[in-house]
């Protein structure tokens, strides 16, 4: 199982370091190419909806049949035993909901990055008109 956490943190990984290039001005000659790039990965990267729902799925049937360490019933090992599983439980979870966001983040930056650039070659062409 950890090896989808790690997989999901590159991939996460991945999607922040591509909106950053995408966002610092002044790499306009990276940019396009980047722009291509990343437009080629949004459907791959799209495969990380289902994944992480399936991640939080996994969560949540923890969370459910967890056995309960409350009062004295539990030893001080199992009671560490359980924060720790409490604590990664929520990890997991702020790590889906960062690769989800930063899906979705790439996918409107990408899509207003060729919008505008659309936008740009339009106006160069009607300046180029008169």
């Amino acid at each position: 199982m950890a090896l989808e956490w790690v997989v999901l943190g590159y991939v996460a990984g991945a999607e922040a370091i591509m909106l950053l290039l995408l966002t610092i001005p002044g790499l306009d000659q990276l940019r396009k190419g980047l722009i291509s790039v990343t437009q080629s990965l949004l459907k791959p990267f799209l495969s990380v909806v289902p994944f992480c729902l399936f991640l939080l799925m996994d969560i949540y049937w923890k969370y459910e049949n967890r056995p309960s360490c409350e009062g004295q019933s539990c030893s001080p090992t199992e009671h560490l035993r359980h924060q720790k599983s409490i604590m990664k439980s929520q990890r997991n979870a702020l790590l889906i909901a960062a690769a989800l966001v930063f899906y979705w983040l790439l996918y409107c930056v990408t899509k207003l990055v060729v919008r505008l650039d659309e936008l740009n070659q339009r106006i160069k062409n009607l300046k180029n008109k008169d």
